[in-house]
């Protein structure tokens, strides 16, 4: 009787502490993913700066950009350093919005398009935003399979006893309001 009175009690330590380890483990799949995404902005800052210095001689459109670009690269690292992610999701958003609009502006200039620089850094920029979506899919998928964990029975029982630990809120990267209402009424034009 004892003997199995000790086995149910080991088996539900050895629950707990799995269960706890592969919590821990998608936390810190979550804050990789993360560490992704940072990567990512860090080499569009970097994109962005060559291809501006690439245009200076054509436009002054260039300088208004990278005052832009550099406003709001600089709001994004203050909020990330207060953890302040919303803010931060925000500013990197409006440089995407900043450089899916770069094309539009370069149509404006046939020298300045047909340049083989300029073209590289221009592949590289709808490189980067690629690699940017992917690992904000990566991060939002792995914050989702950590909610669905935490959340599902007996997994909330350890959450709940470990709660400090284990019981974190991430924010999601996701499309503004503006740009969802955006893509909901698009139509084509023929």
């Amino acid at each position: 009787m004892i003997l199995i009175l000790l086995l149910i009690v080991l088996a539900i330590i050895g629950f707990i502490i799995l269960t706890y380890n592969r919590l821990i483990a998608q936390i810190e799949t979550i804050r990789n993913n993360q560490k992704q995404i940072d990567i990512q902005l860090d080499r569009r800052f970097k994109v962005f700066e060559s291809l501006i210095n690439v245009v200076r001689k054509y436009m002054d459109y260039e300088k208004t950009t990278l005052k832009d670009v550099v406003a709001l690269r600089n709001r994004a690292q203050e909020a990330k350093s207060s953890g302040n992610e919303e803010a931060r999701i925000a500013a990197e958003s409006q440089i995407s919005t900043i450089a899916s609009g770069l094309n539009v502006v370069f149509e404006q200039y046939p020298d300045l398009k047909a340049n083989q620089n300029v073209m590289q850094l221009q592949e590289e920029i709808v490189s980067t935003e690629n690699k940017l979506a992917y690992a904000k899919q990566s991060y939002n998928d792995s914050i989702e399979m950590y909610n669905a964990n935490k959340k599902s029975f007996p997994a909330n029982v350890v959450v709940s006893a470990f709660s400090a630990k284990l019981n974190l809120d991430f924010p999601y990267w996701q499309l503004t309001a503006d740009k969802v209402a955006e893509n909901e009424s698009y139509t084509v034009q023929l």
